[in-house]
């Protein structure tokens, strides 16, 4: 029977099953023992686990990433949660010196199986220094893996992989998508690391999408149909290893590709993954690629600005009739209640 559950729960719920089954599985972070318990993906477990396994930290994030790397090596399992992947910037040293390189400097003989859960996402003014995207960033490391799930079902099976990985698991969430349903087994299954998903299929045009921007593809999707033009949605799931033999297949099969990616276009994952088709399917695309993502500049913190700093299904859908020859207007949404960084009404915050 399905069984339909938020990403939010399906969080929560892998943590719980980890720890329950392991008791080197710790949780660490600011804030992570507080009743809203990290927009409520660890809420209740520190009553239930207790302060030695579900822990408080100062914000000094640099200091105690070190403690957790520390405690990896030792052979404990934590997970340490990052409220911004902008503060995760501080804690660089011991993710990508000590972290990533372990392994390859010790001869393959010891492990840092270490997880860090980095928030995602814009809302409210959030502005240039709390809602950027830098899966591109960690990707470039070698020893990192790069997760950014966007079904609740893989928010839960690619959690539980990413802990019984021996390797260091960034994993990226948006937090528009917490309060996003979906079925989720309710056993300890880990998912596959480097799997990506098709989420539509179709025959005409291929969409390459992670994390909220998957969702916006399957919107646009949807719209193309009107315009006769059948979109397939690839959603990555894994950012690095890169699941490349599912993006060949699509657009081998479609002959025409767009990529979408939350981050900024410059040096990010939409060039590497357009990179690979041009590598591999120069010659039986149709019609050149097409990029879209974040522009070049810091993300603006006024509504006005950021409505024309954030990509969206309509987005997707004119460029697809672009690259198609449709000139076909398309309405854009303008209502206060559909600025793009306002988030969903479902979104519960906090913030």
């Amino acid at each position: 029977m399905p069984r339909f559950i938020t990403y939010a729960q399906a969080i929560l719920e892998a943590q719980d099953q980890l720890m329950s089954e392991d008791p080197g599985v710790f949780l660490i972070g600011l804030g992570v023992p507080t009743p809203t318990g990290v927009f409520g993906t660890t809420k209740n477990l520190v009553s239930k686990y207790g302060e030695n396994r579900v822990l408080d930290i100062p914000a000094s994030e640099n200091a105690l990433t070190g403690v957790a790397f520390g405690a990896s090596i030792l052979g404990l399992k934590p997970i340490f949660i990052h409220h911004r992947v902008d503060f995760a910037v501080l804690s660089l040293e011991p993710i990508v010196n000590q972290a990533a390189k372990w392994h390859y400097m010790y001869g393959q003989t010891m492990t840092a199986p270490i997880v860090i859960r980095m928030i995602i996402g814009r809302g409210w003014g959030q502005g240039p220094q709390h809602s950027q995207s830098l899966q591109a960033w960690f990707a470039h490391i070698p020893g990192l893996k790069v997760l950014m799930p966007t079904t609740a079902k893989d928010a839960k099976q690619l959690l539980i992989a990413a802990v019984k990985d021996a390797s260091p698991v960034i994993i990226l969430e948006h937090r528009w998508l917490y309060d996003l349903t979906g079925d989720v087994p309710e056993e300890l299954i880990a998912g596959k690391i480097g799997k990506a998903n098709i989420m539509v299929a179709g025959t005409d045009l291929t969409l390459v999408s992670n994390s909220i921007m998957s969702i916006e593809c399957v919107k646009a999707a949807s719209k193309l149909l009107e315009y006769g033009i059948s979109a397939e949605v690839i959603d990555l799931a894994t950012i690095k290893p890169l699941d490349k033999e599912t993006i060949i297949s699509s657009v081998q099969k479609t002959k025409n590709v767009i990529v979408v990616d939350n981050g900024h276009l410059d040096f990010g994952v939409s060039a590497e993954v357009i990179s690979i088709i041009s590598e591999n399917l120069f010659s039986d695309l149709k019609r050149a690629p097409i990029r879209i993502g974040l522009p070049n500049i810091p993300t603006p913190t006024s509504r006005t600005l950021a409505d024309t700093f954030y990509p969206d299904s309509d987005t997707i859908l004119i460029k697809a009739l672009e690259l198609f020859g449709k000139n076909q207007d398309v309405v854009i949404k303008t209502s206060d209640e559909n600025f793009k960084d306002v988030p969903n009404k479902d979104f519960k915050g906090p913030y």
